[in-house]
């Protein structure tokens, strides 16, 4: 009885003695390096030469991808081996793939560089550096073989990449100074084409004609084109002539008119060409206006005057056929007045249905209409005796009088029945908003409404249709009054309804993305649990404080999802973070708990290899109490210094110390390379 229960207890007597053995015997000599580059602990450089060696060691990491640390010792010993020796300081201080380590035993006189897989430096290359410094070792110049180790390594001690700076720096200057030439050059070129084109625009604008002219071109075509008005003025001045000889001042005073226009337009374009003759210096821009805005007044000019020649040529066509013009205007009289008898009742009806501001544009049209049918009969009048007098020309006159005459009565009276269909489409589109707006405000109480808004813009369309509705019926209506109120109101309720829309919206995604954040917390919070409890032996403080906060934080989001989406959504979210934030530090303890196991166990006290399931049941906490007084665990059995915690030294990609199985025989550490470089001086 009292056997069983003292072999646990001799077992845990045994790994303890174990692990401070062997934890002691690995720490004898291979030591820990010092801060900076350098670890002199042979005592063989003077101050001046280990501060040229920092110096140079700190030039090589900020000008190459790599890191050379060096230890300098008497000799060698636990282990002998020079590369089991190297690999085992470089491994006990975190060094990574980057970073080297030149390992130097003065009175032992050898050496070695020690190298982990995947650094930017091959085997040959090392055995390369190694055989260079191997004569200075020999003759003792410790400090002339680390310079020339980082000389190497580095390339040719930075010479070449100032070159290269040089080189690159040279390029750009060249290249700075082509550009400086072709700018000059593209400049002067542009300078030139500008005083050739002169005002003309760099870039033709396709709205106008102008843009794509020069200068030269604008002025010619402004030339022409004022030769070729005054020439087409002084013929219609000759030909109105001869109209009012013929027809009459009366007659011809519409075409007298147009000439006058014409002949202001015609004098503008000469002041301007007055200006640009003169002997003031103008701008090129001035000139260039100038001349575009002549060519504009001779083409007023010309419009003018094909409108009046077309109506000197509709006016000859009535003298020359007067008799048959005149029985047409009087069939046209003939057919206006039914329309002209049904002016007055539309009127009328409408008055009865609407608001007289609605009616004010047609409200003198009957009147109106009359007065011009009333003309039309003088005018056909006269121009029957014209006829049988002979005088064709105030015969065409008054045949042309009738005909605009009638024209315009038609057109009084076709407004009245015009604006009674307007009103009528008017009503109809506002009897439809009506119904409409009713819709709107089923569907705007069915929305929520924390604010008021929608509640507001409901209240302000039911007043608008009740307005409505009493503005569309009975008598002294205003249907646009009515419908630009409906319209209004439609744009308000319409903005109420689609801000509450995307409100609803907004909190459905806000809701959808609560419950899968919910999920995802719950789901790393529930591995991060496991991974905890199945390897607490190892599993440090940290870890365990994340994972109560984001249980805490997601009961939390449970708890509020139902009140506020908001708040859950925020304290979801924290779970899942503190979730994976302590899944991260738990890895991170049981990794460095293992790599201190894997060391200290590697041999047992009594020799053979570690018990790997001895290890494993420590992480999880089976026996792990026994070891460390029921604690977390995990610290690492190596002794601290500057890198024992971080990894790597300087850069990233050394942190861990490097990967991989064993890379050297002799039952050694893993991570280095154990290639068979080095040797004596």
């Amino acid at each position: 009885m009292r056997t069983r229960w003292l072999a646990p207890w001799a077992l845990a007597a045994a790994v303890l003695f174990g692990v401070f053995s062997a934890s002691a015997a690995s720490a004898t000599d291979p030591v820990d390096l010092d801060p900076g580059y350098v670890t002199d602990d042979a005592g063989v450089l003077s101050a001046a030469e280990e501060s040229s060696a920092e110096a140079r060691l700190q030039t090589l990491t900020e000008n190459s991808t790599a890191d050379l640390f060096v230890v300098l010792v008497d000799d060698f010993t636990s282990p002998s081996d020079y590369v089991v020796w190297a690999d085992t300081v470089a491994e006990n201080n975190n060094l990574g793939p980057e970073q080297y380590l030149l390992a130097i035993a003065t009175e032992g006189r050898s050496y070695y560089i020690s190298a982990a897989q995947g650094g930017p430096l091959s085997d040959s290359r090392l055995d390369d550096i190694e055989e260079k410094i191997q004569p200075l070792l020999a003759q003792d110049d410790w400090a002339g073989a680390i310079t020339l180790a980082a000389d190497e390594i580095q390339g040719d001690g930075g010479a070449g990449t100032m070159r290269i700076l040089f080189t690159i720096a040279a390029i750009v200057a060249i290249a700075l100074v082509v550009l400086l030439v072709i700018v000059l050059i593209m400049r002067a070129r542009r300078k030139a084409a500008v005083r050739k084109r002169g005002a003309m625009p760099e870039t033709p604008d396709p709205a106008d004609p102008f843009s794509s002219m020069t200068d030269e071109q604008v002025q010619k075509q402004a030339g022409a084109a004022l030769v070729q008005a005054d020439d087409a003025l002084t013929s219609s001045t000759e030909e109105l002539g001869f109209a009012v000889a013929q027809f009459g001042d009366e007659a011809t005073a519409e075409f007298t008119a147009v000439i006058d226009r014409a002949k202001a337009k015609i004098a503008e374009a000469f002041e301007l060409k007055q200006k640009l003759d003169d002997e003031i210096e103008d701008t090129v821009h001035d000139r260039r206006a100038w001349h575009i805005r002549i060519i504009q007044l001779c083409d007023e000019i010309d419009d003018i005057l094909d409108d009046n020649t077309e109506a000197f040529d509709a006016l000859r066509k009535l003298e020359q056929n007067a008799p048959q013009e005149l029985e047409r205007v009087r069939a046209e009289r003939a057919a206006l007045q039914p329309v002209l008898a049904g002016a007055a009742p539309a009127l009328a009806g409408l008055a009865a249905a609407y608001d007289q501001t609605v009616l004010a544009s047609v409200a003198d049209n009957p009147a109106q209409a009359q007065n011009r049918a009333d003309l039309a009969d003088r005018s056909i009048e006269a121009a029957a005796q014209a006829i049988a007098g002979s005088q064709s020309g105030p015969a065409a006159f008054a045949i042309r009088t009738a005909e605009q005459s009638i024209a315009q009565a038609t057109q009084l009276v076709t407004a009245i029945t015009t604006l009674g269909s307007e009103l009528t489409a008017i009503e109809t589109q506002a009897r439809a908003l009506v119904a409409e707006l009713q819709g709107d405000i089923g569907a705007a109480q069915q929305l929520p409404d924390p604010g008021g808004t929608i509640a507001q813009a409901i209240a302000a369309t039911q007043q608008q249709l009740q307005i409505a509705q009493a503005g569309l019926d009975g008598a002294s209506r205003n249907p646009q009054r009515v419908l630009d109120a409906l319209t209004a109101a439609n744009a308000q309720i319409d903005a109420a309804i689609a801000q509450g829309r995307e409100s609803v919206e907004s909190t459905r995604r806000a809701q959808q993305l609560l419950e899968q954040t919910l999920a995802q917390a719950d789901s790393e919070i529930r591995s991060a649990r496991d991974f905890i409890q199945t390897r607490r032996g190892g599993i440090g403080s940290t870890a365990r404080t994340r994972l109560a906060q984001a249980e805490a934080a997601l009961s939390q989001a449970q708890s509020l999802r139902t009140t506020s989406t908001e708040q859950a959504l925020s304290a979801a979210r924290s779970a899942l973070d503190l979730a994976r934030s302590a899944s991260s530090s738990a890895q991170s303890d049981v990794s460095s708990y293992d790599t201190g196991w894997s060391s200290s166990w590697s041999s047992g006290p009594y020799g053979g290899s570690r018990d790997s399931r001895l290890g494993g049941d420590i992480l999880g906490g089976i026996i792990g109490g026994l070891l460390s007084g029921g604690g977390g665990g995990g610290s690492s059995h190596r002794s601290s210094s500057w890198r024992s915690s971080g990894g790597g030294g300087f850069r990233s990609s050394g942190f861990g110390g490097g990967g991989g199985g064993s890379r050297f025989s002799g039952g050694g550490r893993s991570g280095r390379s154990g290639r068979s470089g080095g040797g004596r001086f």
